[in-house]
């Protein structure tokens, strides 16, 4: 939640909404529903939204879509080792590591991984089957890690090239964690179809999938569908989200937070070996340690300083935009004693 806990205008769509109606299927029309969609079109690429759950449910809707709208002999997808989409079935597979893939086989069929920021690899990986290429925009689950200058737009030229959909998973990246609406804008690179969940709606349940007008209609009435997608409380709540980061000037204030954890941590690298690298766009930081970084999180929780570790060596830091320069402050002494603890 890119808010915080319980943002007060969030609290107060949702208890007004509750109130009012909690649910009616999709069958019928809901302003509030329509609303939100426009928000997300004027905010975006344009397009169409269609509403779920989840981010899982989101790029599985993306997967459907991609095949839906090619021809029916297209149906691979390219996809990125150490990308993350998910636990559903589609989702998992198309998520390009096997600790996820463990037990469960047989996978989806239709699924190419390739290297991350390897554009000779993806170009080598196309072939008279490939309906789309698939990727977050920076890696979170694989490491915030953040493509090399160019790659994506690379992609998008082979994608143009080959007739192929580009998909952004910006369920993590979307939604202004990196100090713009969504990632792709800070790269400068569109894409075709655009997932999102998380930060979406404040702390509520939500997802989404927006698709350029051209392609959604490919996505036929009664194709794909969820039953709480889009309820008029997710929407209420993603109304009030959207809002709430217009009306605090919270983009720009990520901005300024990702700079100030950027310098913070890049300049304690000098005196603190264990720190491979520092990455951050907005409030999305990754911290490369040399070291396991289990022990890094079990202290900072000792010391009510809550982060996370992903790929076993990488402090990853995903704080409310709206957090005050005091409280960040804060938790970078808190993060740095620890830091060079476990580095002496």
């Amino acid at each position: 939640n890119l808010l915080g806990h319980c943002p007060p205008a969030v609290v107060k769509a949702v208890q007004e909404q509750v109130a009012t109606l909690i649910h009616v299927p999709n069958t019928w029309h809901m302003d509030v529903q329509g609303r939100w969609a426009q928000m997300l079109s004027d905010r975006s690429f344009g397009g169409q939204a269609f509403f779920c759950n989840s981010g899982a449910e989101a790029n599985e809707a993306a997967i459907k879509l991609a095949r839906l709208h090619t021809p029916k002999s297209k149906y691979k997808i390219i996809t990125f080792q150490g990308g993350f989409h998910g636990r559903t079935m589609g989702a998992v597979t198309a998520t390009a590591q096997p600790k996820y893939h463990d037990g469960i086989e047989p996978l989806v069929a239709g699924f190419t991984y390739a290297p991350f920021g390897d554009l000779n690899a993806v170009r080598e990986r196309i072939d008279d089957d490939t309906c789309a290429i698939m990727i977050e925009p920076i890696q979170g689950e694989g490491g915030v890690r953040i493509p090399p200058e160019g790659f994506l737009q690379g992609l998008r030229e082979l994608c143009n090239e080959h007739e192929l959909l580009l998909i952004f998973d910006e369920v993590q990246t979307g939604c202004g964690r990196t100090g713009d609406w969504f990632a792709y804008q800070h790269f400068g690179v569109e894409p075709d179809i655009m997932t999102l969940a998380k930060a979406l709606c404040g702390g509520i349940a939500g997802g989404a999938l927006m698709a350029r007008a051209e392609i959604a209609p490919s996505l036929r009435p009664g194709m794909h569908a969820a039953t709480f997608g889009g309820n008029p409380i997710a929407a209420r709540a993603g109304i009030a989200t959207l809002e709430t980061m217009e009306q605090e000037g919270l983009l720009q204030r990520a901005q300024q937070l990702g700079e100030l954890f950027h310098r913070r941590f890049t300049e304690l690298q000098q005196e603190c070996d264990i720190i491979a690298e520092v990455r951050a766009v907005g409030v999305m930081v990754g911290i490369e340690l040399t070291v396991e970084g289990a022990p890094v999180v079990k202290e900072c929780l000792e010391r009510r300083l809550l982060i996370n570790c992903t790929q076993g060596n990488v402090i990853r830091l995903l704080p409310a935009m709206n957090l005050t320069e005091e409280l960040a402050e804060e938790g970078c002494d808190l993060l740095a004693a620890v830091l060079k603890e476990v580095a002496s």
